[in-house]
């Protein structure tokens, strides 16, 4: 994982004040993080009892509370990813332990995705970089390499990006399916690896028990409803941010660290529900500014650094059309939609 310390001075007219300010807000609050863990594990837990008293009046009911549900799991997920880059407790031991009992709420295996998660916090927006394949959200084609693809590829591509399957569809079985196996795990790995299977033993132990408890059905419906939605809402926010009108790619020749924090990432303007909900990962030009303070210290950190720093600020209704964003087309340097490429094809040489 590189550190602010680590970056080339650029973006703001103060790079050092900069870093600075960001360190004020590194040391994580023990007792803001174990609230945090009661609010967010206790609240889920909280929902998923409620879903199973009400399904014994009707499933259908027992749905109701999904999304909310869902968004506790992603709130739990923010944690886990917190715990990963050393920034929810001092202790490193603490913050493994605590992403290690977050797994078994996420369904995804701690120390593989913490592993793979810190590359991505070197290569993102990356042109040059993209194969290495810790940007599997945020990706994508650029126009020319759209342009030499064949008919047939060009419309696998567009399948595969469409909104519907990129954010419905992908979504939950990357969770469900995916996490399950370390395929994409290089050489080497072997702690990664074997945490891979542990979690999925322990997987099968907790939901197993839940299934013999209070039935099979049950526990599957609720539970791969609630992962679902919020497979779907995490994959599309950490996409989101790094995929949007006004975002800034580039080779790598030309990109660095800070620059590629303030216009490679969004500022997502939520609700204070939402930014309670989501961990404030809408704040996610901060988090890669400096990734090791915790989610709860964003929104203060930014109240600090506002005027200090001009980043990309996008809505929640820019956001949503952000989806239809496909393509970076590098010689006018801007995302771009599959409809703007056709017209692109179509134009006469």
């Amino acid at each position: 994982m590189i550190s602010p310390d680590a970056a080339a001075p650029c973006g703001s007219e103060h790079p050092r004040h900069l870093r600075n300010v960001l360190k004020e807000f590194e040391q994580p609050s023990r007792m803001r993080s174990i609230l945090q863990v009661v609010t967010s594990l206790g609240g889920f837990l909280v929902l998923c009892a409620a879903m199973y008293l009400l399904a014994d009046v009707s499933i259908w009911l027992a749905l109701l509370p999904a999304p909310l549900a869902a968004f506790f799991v992603v709130r739990v997920f923010i944690i886990q990813h917190d715990c990963g880059h050393r920034a929810f407790f001092r202790s490193r031991r603490a913050n493994d332990m605590l992403g290690l009992v977050c797994s078994l709420v996420t369904l995804t295996p701690y120390a593989g995705w913490r592993r793979q998660h810190a590359q991505h916090h070197g290569i993102w927006n990356n042109l040059d970089r993209r194969a290495s394949g810790a940007d599997i959200y945020s990706t994508c084609l650029t126009l020319e390499e759209y342009r030499a693809l064949t008919p047939w590829q060009r419309r696998w591509y567009r399948l595969s990006r469409h909104p519907l399957v990129a954010n419905v569809l992908v979504p939950p079985f990357v969770f469900l399916g995916l996490y399950r196996l370390p395929f994409d795990m290089p050489e080497g790995w072997e702690s990664q690896r074997r945490n891979v299977h542990a979690t999925n033993l322990a997987l099968v132990t907790l939901y197993g028990g839940l299934a013999v408890l209070l039935g099979a059905g049950e526990v599957a419906v609720i539970q791969l409803t609630i992962m679902a939605c919020a497979a779907i809402v995490g994959v599309w926010l950490f996409s989101v941010q790094h995929r949007f009108e006004g975002v800034t790619w580039a080779r790598q020749d030309a990109w660095n660290f800070q620059d590629a924090a303030l216009e490679g990432s969004s500022y997502l303007r939520l609700t204070p529900v939402l930014r309670w909900l989501t961990g404030n990962i809408g704040l996610h030009h901060l988090h890669h500014l400096n990734p090791r303070i915790p989610n709860y210290a964003l929104q203060a950190c930014q109240n600090d650094v506002t005027g200090m720093i001009a980043t990309r600020t996008i809505g929640l209704r820019e956001a949503l059309r952000a989806t239809r964003l496909a393509l970076w087309d590098e010689a006018n340097e801007t995302m771009i939609s599959f409809a703007a490429a056709r017209r692109s094809l179509a134009a006469p040489a």
